[in-house]
């Protein structure tokens, strides 16, 4: 095709998709059913793995839940059953490849092919970078990134065989704009977004639409997982409201789920605005929680 011609067709995809934007506005998307899928939640023994598989368990979906936690992964399965779900419990250390190998092998042995996987276990460590204990910022990549990328090893197969499938990545707000004292985290969390949105190319190039990805990118929620955070602009949101909004991005197929919405404006003035005015804007916002610095424990 003609050069000038591929950019007309771009031009007329451009307006088609604002026009389209715009409509859905006003029109609901059409919700799918996730009633019967075997869905696997990592990291599902408290917070926001916890009520993300109530959410699915409201839903009959087949709960395969993981986490380090033996108590709390069995509390979480205790509650999807009472919901009227089936749920299987599994303690999985999510840092190391073989055990989450091993532990995919007898979940397609003895329950079945995963068709929703979301890959939401995290570590954080508050502290700036010096502060930080080498096994620490190790244990943030294993546990924030390189597991997904293992889980996904282990599920995707299955999805692209039958084309049909679902991949969620819990990234964080930090995964698109970094935050001090939170170097390892912000940078495990990049590495997620990145893989969520390759994974995403990938499988557009392979032609598998039916396996369908989103990614949740929020600020701080309320669940301890970060020791008093604040804000003067930033909210602090609560864990059962950013379920909700999680299960509503997946069973509308939404990519990119950004809790509040506006964090979307910070990507743009991210590329926009000088490095002075970011940095004032930064110092305005005031974003605080407990961190070490300095190897002494204070507020930032």
């Amino acid at each position: 095709m003609n050069l000038v011609f591929e950019f007309l067709w771009i031009l007329a995809v451009i307006i088609y998709s604002y026009v389209e934007a715009l409509v859905k506005l006003f029109i609901p998307v059409k919700r799918k059913s996730v009633c019967g899928e075997i869905v696997l939640i990592t990291g599902a023994a408290h917070g926001i793995g916890r009520l993300t598989a109530y959410e699915f368990a409201k839903r009959q979906s087949k709960l395969v839940l993981w986490d380090l936690n033996k108590h709390g992964i069995e509390e979480t399965a205790e509650g999807c059953k009472r919901l009227g779900a089936e749920a299987h419990a599994f303690v999985v250390d999510c840092s190391l490849k073989e055990e989450i190998y091993s532990a995919a092998e007898k979940v397609k042995r003895d329950i079945g092919d995963v068709s929703i996987l979301v890959n939401n276990a995290g570590v954080v460590a508050t502290a700036d970078l010096l502060s930080t204990q080498d096994k620490q910022i190790q244990k943030t990549f294993e546990v924030n990134i390189l597991a997904h990328h293992w889980t996904t090893k282990a599920f995707l197969p299955a999805m692209m065989e039958n084309n049909h499938g679902h991949i969620v990545t819990v990234a964080s707000a930090g995964g698109h704009v970094a935050v001090p004292f939170l170097v390892s985290y912000c940078s495990s969390k990049f590495a997620a977004v990145g893989f969520h949105k390759g994974l995403t190319q990938e499988l557009a190039a392979l032609g598998k639409d039916g396996v369908k990805t989103s990614c949740l990118c929020p600020v701080f929620i309320n669940t301890g997982f970060i020791k008093h955070p604040s804000s003067r602009i930033l909210p602090l949101l609560e864990p059962d409201k950013v379920a909700t909004k999680l299960m509503d991005g997946i069973l509308c197929n939404q990519k990119m789920i950004f809790l509040p919405p506006f964090v979307k404006c910070s990507l743009l003035l991210e590329r926009i605005l000088p490095e002075r005015a970011l940095l004032a804007l930064n110092k305005t916002m005031k974003v605080k929680f407990d961190a070490v610095i300095g190897c002494e424990r204070k507020e930032d």
